[in-house]
């Protein structure tokens, strides 16, 4: 099973630079999108279809033109999950989930800290996030939880550790609680395959940052610890560049 997780800054501005040709040429069962910024009126929802993808699921934010997650998959899930039931969350669109026999998938997008307001909102999610996860894996033990998690977690996820030390995305608070959320039962799939690997997800519009690889590991494929064994390859497409983001993929043996 291939799994791609993508934070494509807006899904029609990503079609506009040929995200449906990379698509189809990378051929994830599953794609998690997130940054959608669009609802679904606003999409020719038959571009998904003819590219292999039949079953597509958004959830929009309220705001329009902000933020929002959706799955797209080549088989029908037996259940779509939108949202968690807790409104500062969803009124943002961040959770959407799709659970098939062997795994569930989520779609997540962690909000930034772009100022101290957001920033503030940003810790309660993720507390409120870790306890809605500790009670679903209860019925869900097999999930795997892909997106931009707007936070790197160790040195080697960041290329200027010392300088960026005091920015949102790598705060001290920041990484121990993702540090703690990977404890708490999950697996890090890339870092588990690529424990020495330096490749990042996201790079800064400015100062030419992606040409230079000042970039950031913010994409992560988190797998639930009863599927370790499962995990057969995890990697970063950098050279995808529809975005400031770059997809990630996972490949599972179910």
């Amino acid at each position: 099973m291939k799994i791609a997780s993508y934070n494509v800054n807006g899904i029609r501005a990503a079609l506009n630079k040929g995200f449906l040709d990379w698509l189809k040429a990378a051929n994830p069962d599953v794609i998690c999108l997130q940054e959608i910024k669009a609802n679904k009126d606003q999409l020719d929802l038959e571009l998904f279809e003819k590219a292999g993808y039949p079953y597509h699921y958004w959830f929009s934010a309220q705001k329009k033109g902000y933020s929002g997650v959706a799955i797209l998959s080549k088989t029908q899930p037996n259940h779509v999950e939108y949202g968690t039931g807790i409104a500062s969350m969803d009124d943002e669109g961040r959770n959407l989930r799709a659970d098939f026999d062997q795994v569930s998938v989520m779609s997540l997008y962690l909000p930034s800290g772009t100022n101290d307001a957001r920033l503030q909102h940003k810790f309660d999610y993720m507390d409120m996030f870790q306890e809605y996860i500790n009670q679903l894996k209860t019925d869900i033990p097999n999930l795997i939880i892909c997106g931009d998690y707007n936070i790197c977690h160790n040195e080697i996820d960041i290329h200027n550790p010392k300088g960026l030390s005091n920015v949102s995305g790598f705060l001290p608070v920041e990484r121990l609680w993702l540090g703690n959320f990977i404890d708490s039962g999950f697996v890090d799939s890339f870092r588990f395959l690529n424990p020495e690997n330096q490749t990042y997800s996201w790079w800064s519009y400015r100062a030419n940052s992606r040409n230079n690889n000042k970039g950031w590991r913010l994409d992560y494929a988190m797998v639930a610890k009863p599927l370790q064994q499962n995990i057969k390859r995890a990697v970063i497409l950098t050279e995808a560049v529809h975005s400031d983001h770059c997809p990630i993929l996972l490949e599972l043996d179910v």
